[in-house]
């Protein structure tokens, strides 16, 4: 089975480079910047994304805009781009999408213990925006057109936590791996949100639909916590989306630091 993954230079794709095909899977990986055995593209043309998609079972799609910008530019990278995505995987046949979305679609969710992965959006900034909208594209694709799909809302994705406010939303580059993987693999997805992080002490969401799809976290954060400096409190610790729920992430204040 081929797998098409958009994105395929950024920071998660370069981790799933080494990692993906040690899952058995045939990865095609396709980016705007060249990567080795990849191929040279953009989100934003259609031609070139026919072209990706030809013969591909599944697409992982990571290519976009990872934090926060001006509307302009997320709306063309997050949302055009993305709904070229998915049209293209509808063209080609292709029956599986698994979506890079994240936390931030739902940052202004109070941080509470159990917090199911499908909470409804409540996105902090323009980029959660432009995810928890993938969120729902992605569920009319698999209603309208019986595509199944999975959105990862991915936390704090890096090789080792940085900040003891990271600890509880942790995804290590190895556990990513084995999320994708995951839900490439589950005969039972048909729509999905799962939280896309690792198995840490400190995270108390509930994570049974990653566990439905086979998804089982192996690192934690807990590992590193002893080499972090405590924190001092800030009033957004108690929301998913912490310092982006801060004044200093609205449109006027994002817009005036680009």
């Amino acid at each position: 089975m081929t797998v098409l993954v958009t994105g395929a230079a950024g920071r998660i794709g370069t981790a799933l480079q080494s990692r993906l095909p040690g899952f058995g899977w045939e990865v095609r990986w396709f980016d705007r910047a060249s990567v080795p055995d990849g191929i040279v593209g953009d989100i934003s043309s259609s031609d070139d994304l026919d072209a990706a998609m030809r013969g591909a079972t599944a697409v992982v799609h990571l290519a976009g805009l990872p934090t926060e910008a001006r509307w302009e530019q997320i709306r063309e990278a997050n949302i055009d781009g993305l709904v070229n995505v998915f049209e293209a995987a509808r063209r080609a046949g292709v029956r599986r999408v698994v979506y890079a979305s994240s936390i931030h679609a739902v940052g202004f969710q109070p941080d509470t213990a159990g917090l199911p992965a499908d909470s409804p959006p409540r996105p902090d900034t323009l980029y959660g925006v432009s995810k928890a909208f993938g969120e729902t594209l992605g569920r009319y694709y698999a209603d309208r057109y019986g595509l199944r799909v999975a959105c990862l809302r991915i936390g704090t994705f890096e090789d080792r936590p940085r900040h003891v406010r990271t600890l509880p939303t942790w995804l290590s580059p190895d556990d990513c791996a084995r999320l994708v993987d995951a839900c490439l693999r589950s005969d039972d997805l048909s729509y999905s949100i799962v939280w896309g992080v690792s198995a840490n002490t400190r995270c108390a969401w509930n994570v049974d639909s990653g566990y439905a799809l086979g998804y089982r976290p192996m690192d934690d954060a807990e590992t590193y916590a002893g080499a972090l400096p405590a924190a001092e409190d800030d009033p957004t610790d108690g929301l998913v989306g912490g310092g982006f729920t801060s004044p200093g992430f609205g449109i006027d204040e994002v817009t005036s630091r680009s």
